[in-house]
């Protein structure tokens, strides 16, 4: 199969690489970039596991083809993980316990970061629904929806 060139911006840097039509985004952003942030779980859409933030919306990176990141702008975990109020997320989520094994994470990181980035002081009712496409087995939702809660209603203005 002829491989094709594909350009984006993955975490702020320009990158290119060469795909084959059918190669999945999650593959390549760990693969062809070491990309570890996008984790492999379900390979069907249903845990998030794999989310990543493409053109300001989060995406199953198992789902999509990477030739659909061609012109596109691509945010990690890693990348948004640079911004002092994720630092300030993460910190909360570790103050909360909302995590124990961690690998649903960076999936619920990226989709608090989404709703925050829209809506600057949503509703537990919106945070509910803006973190229901990532599934966590070990602690359940409570202290996670907690965490964002409080870092909406501290941070309120601080978010860019």
């Amino acid at each position: 199969m002829k491989k094709i060139e594909i350009n984006f911006k993955l975490n702020g840097t320009k990158v290119k690489t060469e795909v084959e039509p059918n190669d999945i985004l999650l593959d390549v952003l760990r693969q062809n970039f070491g990309i570890k942030t996008p984790k492999v779980g379900c390979d069907r859409g249903d845990c998030g596991t794999c989310t990543v933030i493409m053109d300001g919306k989060t995406i199953r990176s198992c789902l999509a083809l990477a030739i659909e990141a061609d012109s596109s702008e691509i945010v990690t975990l890693e990348g948004a993980g640079s911004k002092t109020w994720t630092k300030k997320l993460q910190k909360k989520f570790h103050e909360k316990n909302a995590f124990q094994c961690g690998y649903c994470a960076p999936g619920i990181i990226l989709s608090a970061t989404e709703l925050l980035e829209k809506k600057k002081k949503p509703s537990r009712h919106e945070i509910k629904e803006a973190i229901s496409g990532n599934l966590c087995r070990c602690t359940g939702y409570t202290p996670i929806i907690d965490a964002i809660e409080e870092i909406s209603k501290k941070f309120v203005g601080f978010i860019a």
